[in-house]
């Protein structure tokens, strides 16, 4: 209730400018111009691009803050975020061939250079953004190693499927016997509280099929099998969010469920598949008639949130859509099109302010609590994404693997 109060009178609170105009629009429904999906997606990998640009590597800035109050850090551009760079990789090539721009090719293997660059030499990817003194993250390695796969798939390059390889053992090397990879994360995440991670056995899964090592396909099956005992029949899944696992994210709840529907669509293996698809069908009862789905949910899948994860919203769009690529069932996307909408309706193709513009807000509204202030790298990924996809049935058959 208090939070409710503090953002009805945000006015008054010590925040930026920017981010007040910027929340003062969204609450009072100000239309955004909404244009064509293609336009949409130019827009958003050009502020990828830009997000790339500003940083003094090759990595992409986490995200462009809006505010900088209550210690939240200047605002402006971010630093490079290893993790998400690992992702942003397999988007920049299918949206090279997507919109016949071979730069942005260059830009991934660029991406994919700078993170062999920074990987620790017992072959994790650091949590948080790039740092001197890095500190290994699970789930950063897994996204990693879905960019590294690739580069190695457009160039045969060994180095990249070496890299990936190296992420691959250190990850191995932490597995306990249940297959989770807990203490590995102490840092970045609660324990016992990462059902999400099976994320990063997706990514296994597909670093066995590359290699043909069966350990990394292994090691991926434990994973996903453990994920599937946390599920609850109504296709919730427990111990699933980085704070707060009673209401957890909308972006967790669809970490969890397309590693599982991806490593069950890779390996052939229905029980995971059906698993998946028991979890999007509960969130086709969450999705409002403006497509938008509530940022948190409970057990019961009732909404904890009157407010949007943007992110959470694109990704649950991908995950319909690959539910409909292998089912051929029109409600999946449907589902997919009413989500995208309204994702649309929230990105500004004309702010003034290159930070703004064609970026991906991380909350709806932009005072709520997920990514408060900030375009974050991952929305625009996942926005992308999901826009190719819905426009070109090839690439939502096949999927993005990252």
């Amino acid at each position: 209730m208090l939070k409710k109060i503090l953002r009805k009178y945000w006015v008054f609170l010590p925040v930026d400018l920017l981010a007040k105009q910027e929340t003062r629009k969204d609450k009072i429904g100000k239309a955004i111009t909404i244009n064509t999906d293609i336009v949409h997606i130019e827009s958003v990998i050009k502020w990828l691009c830009r997000a790339q640009d500003s940083t003094p590597d090759k990595g992409v800035s986490r995200s462009y803050k809006a505010a900088s109050y209550k210690g939240y850090g200047p605002s402006g551009w971010q630093a490079s975020y290893p993790e998400t760079t690992g992702y942003i990789i397999p988007s920049m090539i299918e949206a090279a061939a997507f919109m016949s721009d071979d730069s942005l090719r260059m830009r991934a293997r660029d991406m994919a250079d700078w993170e062999i660059q920074i990987q620790m030499p017992n072959g994790a990817v650091m949590g948080s953004v790039v740092t001197a003194k890095p500190s290994p993250a699970v789930f950063n390695t897994g996204q990693v190693i879905f960019g590294w796969l690739a580069v190695y798939r457009e160039s045969k390059e060994q180095k990249y499927v070496n890299a990936a390889k190296r992420a691959g053992d250190y990850l191995l090397s932490i597995q306990d016997g249940n297959g989770l990879f807990d203490s590995g994360d102490s840092k970045f995440a609660l324990k016992g509280a990462t059902t999400y991670n099976a994320r990063v056995a997706w990514a296994l899964a597909e670093l066995g099929r590359i290699t043909d090592e069966k350990k990394y396909t292994y090691a991926a099956c434990k994973n996903i099998d453990n994920a599937i005992i946390k599920q609850q029949p109504n296709g919730w899944f427990a111990h699933n969010c980085l704070n707060d696992p009673k209401k957890p994210l909308l972006h967790t709840i669809v970490y969890a469920t397309r590693g599982i529907l991806e490593t069950g669509i890779l390996l052939n293996e229905p029980r995971y598949i059906s698993a998946a698809i028991k979890t999007l069908d509960a969130l086709l009862t969450c999705q409002r008639p403006d497509g938008g789905i509530p940022g948190r949910l409970d057990k019961d899948w009732s909404s904890k949130a009157d407010w949007d994860c943007l992110t959470g919203d694109a990704q649950a769009a991908i995950a319909w859509l690959r539910a409909h690529s292998i089912t051929s069932n029109s409600k999946y996307k449907s589902a997919a099109r009413k989500a995208i909408d309204f994702v649309k309706k929230t990105q500004n193709l004309s702010h003034k302010d290159p930070g703004i513009c064609g970026g991906v807000k991380g909350s709806f509204p932009f005072d709520a609590e997920y990514g408060q202030f900030e375009l974050l790298n991952w929305a625009a990924k996942f926005f992308c994404d999901a826009l190719m996809m819905i426009n070109d049935d090839s690439i939502a058959k096949k999927g993005i693997r990252g």
